[in-house]
């Protein structure tokens, strides 16, 4: 993984970001010395958001799978939710 300086980014703009994309998958952007961003092509983005949707319908199929669920009406839901928060 890459890193460029906040600095760096102000002097070189998104050509910096562009120059160390097309080497790394991932850039990290430092603000005084520490890693406060980072930074991927949209492409790699929205593959990561497709893992982590991947791996909450598996999570939901295995609960079902479990017998962790609740069937109800919405509003036997409602009821149930205002009961916890009370």
């Amino acid at each position: 993984m890459s890193t460029i300086a906040a600095t760096d980014l102000k002097i070189h703009g998104v050509k910096a970001i562009e120059t160390a994309l097309s080497e790394h998958a991932e850039v990290v952007i430092s603000v005084r010395g520490r890693g406060r961003y980072v930074v991927v092509a949209a492409d790699h983005y929205n593959y990561l958001r497709e893992c982590e949707l991947d791996a909450a319908l598996a999570a939901s199929r295995a609960d079902m799978d479990a017998g962790r669920f609740v069937k109800e009406t919405a509003v036997d839901h409602l009821r149930r939710l205002a009961e916890k928060l009370s």
